[in-house]
C-alpha cells in the first residue's frame, strides 16, 4: 500500500511500508515529481527490474540505463503512450536479436506496469540496436 500525505501547498509525499518515500508536486516543482512523471518513472522501472538478470546475465556487463517520456494529448491531459528505452553495450553478444526478443517477451509478460499501461495507451519499447560494420571490399 502507498501513502501519500500532504507536506504544503501543491506538496505531497509518497511513502510504501519498506521506508521509501518520494515528493510529488506539480509539473516543473522543484525537488518533486510529477504525477506524470511517476507514471513514466514506473513504466522504466518495471521494464528494468523485469529485464535486468536477463540482459546483465547476457552483457557480462552490470551497465543498464532506461529513459521514458509520456506522449500526451494536444491538450496535455491525456497521456497516450509511455516509450521506454532500454540502453546497455551488446559488444559481447553473439546473438542481439536473440536478446532483444527474450527482453521484449518478458517485458510483455511479466511487466505488471506496461501490462496494465496496454489496457488504455501503449508502451512500446525500443532497445539498443546491434552495431553495424561495413565490411572493406578490398
Amino acid at each position: 500500500m502507498i501513502e501519500i500525505e500532504r507536506v504544503g501547498e501543491h506538496e505531497f509525499v509518497a511513502s510504501n511500508g519498506r521506508g521509501a518515500s518520494v515528493r510529488i508536486g506539480r509539473k516543473g516543482q522543484e525537488g518533486s515529481f510529477s504525477p506524470v512523471e511517476l507514471l513514466v518513472a514506473a513504466a522504466a522501472g518495471c521494464a528494468m527490474v523485469t529485464s535486468e538478470t536477463l540482459i546483465l546475465r547476457r552483457t557480462g556487463g552490470d551497465q543498464l540505463t532506461a529513459t521514458a517520456d509520456a506522449v500526451q494529448s494536444e491538450s496535455g491531459n491525456e497521456v497516450l503512450s509511455v516509450p521506454v528505452t532500454l540502453s546497455y553495450d551488446l559488444s559481447a553478444v553473439d546473438d542481439p536479436e536473440a536478446l532483444e526478443t527474450v527482453v521484449r517477451r518478458a517485458v510483455e509478460q511479466l511487466c505488471t506496469v506496461t501490462r496494465t499501461l496496454k489496457q488504455s495507451a501503449t508502451a512500446p519499447l525500443q532497445l539498443p540496436m546491434p552495431l553495424q560494420t561495413t565490411v572493406d571490399p578490398l
